[in-house]
């Protein structure tokens, strides 16, 4: 019953949070007569009541008690009968909940946020561990108007102390990389999966990314691009839900929530393997001809 209590005090939550309608909570069933059962079960029509009716047929050679005879014998007797599960009565009174009076986004802090106000938020969070070493949260920067928006994993260490997003080396060769596609830097959004940087650049662990991603699907739906470039397997793996390899998704044009996305390398791993250099340049031309369309 515990168990029952807690599990029907989430969902009440639930429908609150969401701002559902009225819910009705059943009161207890009450103990009926037999004729009443026979009464209700008649009009169901239910194997339980052909069950209950041959019952009360009695043993063979004996007349069939009258439902007034059953009742008044089970009057007499004291005889409670419990309600068949194949037919539950309705209840006319129960415990009713009315919705709250409100707009649900109303109540959520990014549902009307600008940028602006998303990249305040991000600068104040303590929603998971990574608040607690960074310099400066890493919202993301870029024109409100960005046909092209490029998402990355997290924050390093120079991007932690300016609070900008890929002004590193990894961020220098992003650079070039957009402007070897007729794309300045200042036209595109730059952001990142997570907005601080995990402890010696680690990947970024689940519960970091589920705490954190709300602020990035905030962004792209107000920033509505042409075009997404996800650089990296955990821009990929968590824009497009999937544990695919970055390689399996490469060469393909994906889409989240309606809008052209194109996986590549991250530049940091360019750095490392130099080789990977070409591949990528094949998939941001991808983007470009997509932003041409």
């Amino acid at each position: 019953m515990t168990e029952a209590r807690r599990l029907l005090a989430r969902y009440l939550e639930q429908r609150d949070a969401m701002a559902e309608g009225r819910v009705v909570v059943p009161a207890a069933a009450p103990r009926a007569s037999t004729s009443e059962a026979g009464r209700i079960g008649g009009q169901r029509q239910d194997r339980a009541n052909v069950a209950h009716a041959a019952q009360a047929s009695g043993p063979p050679g004996r007349p069939a008690a009258r439902p007034a005879d059953r009742a008044s014998g089970d009057a007499e007797s004291g005889a409670r009968t419990k309600w068949k599960r194949g037919a539950p009565p309705i209840p006319e009174r129960g415990l009713v909940i009315e919705a709250p009076e409100r707009d649900l986004f109303k109540t959520d802090p990014l549902g009307r946020a600008s940028l602006e106000d998303v990249a305040a938020i991000v600068r104040a969070c303590t929603k998971c561990r990574l608040c607690e070493d960074r310099a400066h949260a890493v919202p993301g920067e870029g024109p409100s108007d960005a046909r092209l928006v490029v998402v990355g994993e997290g924050p390093g260490a120079v991007e932690d102390e300016t609070g900008r997003p890929f002004v590193g080396r990894a961020g220098e060769l992003l650079t070039e990389i957009l402007a070897a596609i007729n794309l300045p830097r200042e036209a595109v959004f730059i952001c990142n999966i997570v907005k601080c940087r995990p402890p010696n650049n680690r990947k970024p662990a689940h519960d970091e990314i589920e705490a954190c991603v709300t602020y990035l699907y905030r962004q792209l739906d107000i920033l509505r691009p042409k075009v997404i470039l996800a650089m990296g397997g955990t821009a990929a793996e968590t824009l497009l839900d999937t544990k695919q390899s970055l390689g399996a998704l490469r060469n393909r044009v994906h889409t989240f929530r309606g809008t052209p996305l194109v996986v590549t390398y991250h530049p940091a791993a360019l750095l490392r393997n130099p080789n990977w250099k070409k591949p990528t340049w094949d998939d941001v031309r991808i983007a470009r001809q997509l932003l041409d369309q």
